[in-house]
C-alpha cells in the first residue's frame, strides 16, 4: 500500500489539463532555482501538500509562524500568457528508496488523473564549464516518438549514469502508468546553485513547448540567494557570479 497522502489546501485534484513540473534540490540546483522562481515571480498559491513518513523528520516554521509538517507543496502559477501551470517542489525528498518509490508514484497518479498534458522532471547533470546542452530523456518510445515529431531531440546515452532519487523514479515509472513525462536535464558546473544553468533551462522549456515563462536572470539570482540561504550553503551566489568577467559572462551557459 503506497503511504503518500495528498493535502489539498484548496479543491481536491491538480486544474485538469495543465502542464507539471517536478523539481527538488539537486545537482546545481537548476530545477528548483527554476521553479522557485516561478513561484516568486508570477501569481501563485499552494493547493496541496505532499505527505510521507519518510521525509526527513523536520517540522518548519512558516511565514505566518504556523509549524508545518515535512512536506513536497503543490503550486498553481498563472504565467504571464493566462495559461496555468502546476508545480510540485520542496526541500526534501524521502529518505529511503521505498518512499522515493511511493511519491513518485503518487506524483505521477496526480498528473494522470488531472490527465495533464505534460509532466517534466528538471534536474542538472555535472559537467565541464564549456557544456551546456539540455538533455531531454523519457521512458516510453511512443511519447519519445511525439517529442521528435515536434522537433524536440530525445537523448538516447545521457545521463550515462542513469538517475537516482524521485526524478529516476517518476520518469522511469512513467511509461508503465501512461503519463507522458519527459526529463529535461540541464548540464552545470554543479555549483550549490547554478543560475546560469537555470536560466538557460527555462529559455529551452519555453522555446520547445512555447509558454511565456517570462523567467529573467535577475529573478533566478535573488530566487538562488534566499535558496542557499535555506540550505546553509557558505558561500553566496555572488561568488558564482561574481567572477571575472571573461569567464563568466551574460551569455555563459546560453
Amino acid at each position: 500500500m503506497n503511504r503518500t497522502r495528498i493535502h489539498w489546501l484548496e479543491g481536491s485534484c491538480l486544474p485538469a489539463g495543465c502542464m507539471v513540473l517536478e523539481a527538488v534540490p539537486g545537482v546545481g540546483n537548476v530545477g528548483k532555482i527554476l521553479v522557485d522562481g516561478l513561484i516568486e515571480k508570477h501569481p501563485s498559491r499552494t493547493i496541496g501538500w505532499i505527505l510521507h513518513p519518510d521525509f526527513p523528520p523536520h517540522a518548519t516554521l512558516s511565514d505566518e509562524g504556523l509549524i508545518g509538517p515535512p512536506r513536497l507543496n503543490i503550486e498553481s502559477v498563472i504565467i504571464p500568457s493566462g495559461e496555468r501551470i502546476c508545480i510540485v517542489t520542496g526541500m526534501m525528498q524521502p529518505m529511503t528508496a521505498s518512499g522515493q518509490y511511493e511519491v513518485a508514484e503518487a506524483i505521477l497518479e496526480l498528473a494522470g488523473d488531472s490527465e495533464s498534458s505534460r509532466l517534466l522532471v528538471l534536474a542538472g547533470l555535472a559537467a565541464e564549464p564549456d557544456q551546456r546542452s539540455i538533455h531531454v530523456v523519457c521512458s516510453d518510445i511512443g511519447f519519445r516518438n511525439t517529442l521528435e515529431n515536434e522537433d524536440i531531440t530525445v537523448s538516447r546515452d545521457q545521463p550515462k549514469g542513469g538517475m537516482i532519487g524521485m526524478a529516476g523514479m517518476v520518469l522511469s515509472l512513467s511509461s508503465i502508468v501512461g503519463v507522458p513525462t519527459l526529463g529535461v536535464i540541464a548540464e552545470t558546473i554543479g555549483a550549490s546553485c547554478d543560475v546560469l544553468a537555470a536560466d538557460r533551462m527555462a529559455k529551452w522549456i519555453g522555446q520547445a513547448f512555447e509558454v511565456t515563462l517570462d523567467l529573467d536572470l535577475d529573478t533566478s539570482k535573488e530566487t538562488a540567494a534566499r535558496l542557499m540561504e535555506s540550505i546553509g550553503a557558505e558561500a553566496s551566489i555572488d561568488d558564482y557570479l561574481g567572477m571575472d568577467e571573461v569567464e563568466v559572462s551574460s551569455d555563459f551557459y546560453v
